[in-house]
């Protein structure tokens, strides 16, 4: 049996997080490689703009968090 299924590689955004399909775009938040690509928000109302863009500053305060950890927040974890 010489044909069969090969699983499927994934990887997470490191923008968003999301699980992507590796060398593809995020459609989450429209980043490759550190670079925006696609204007995932040009498509959007004004209102689910409004809250897409609430989300992606959440992420983003979110990751900023885990980066500045002071030496309390280390021995936390």
């Amino acid at each position: 049996m010489h044909i069969y299924l090969k699983e499927s590689k994934t990887t997470v955004c490191s923008k968003c997080g999301k699980p992507v399909l590796a060398h593809t775009v995020c459609h989450g938040c429209g980043y490759y490689k550190g670079r925006e690509v696609l204007d995932v928000l040009r498509k959007l109302t004004k209102k689910e703009k409004k809250q897409k863009e609430k989300e992606m500053k959440a992420q983003d305060k979110e990751k900023a968090q885990e980066k500045s950890l002071s030496w309390e927040g280390m021995s936390k974890k």
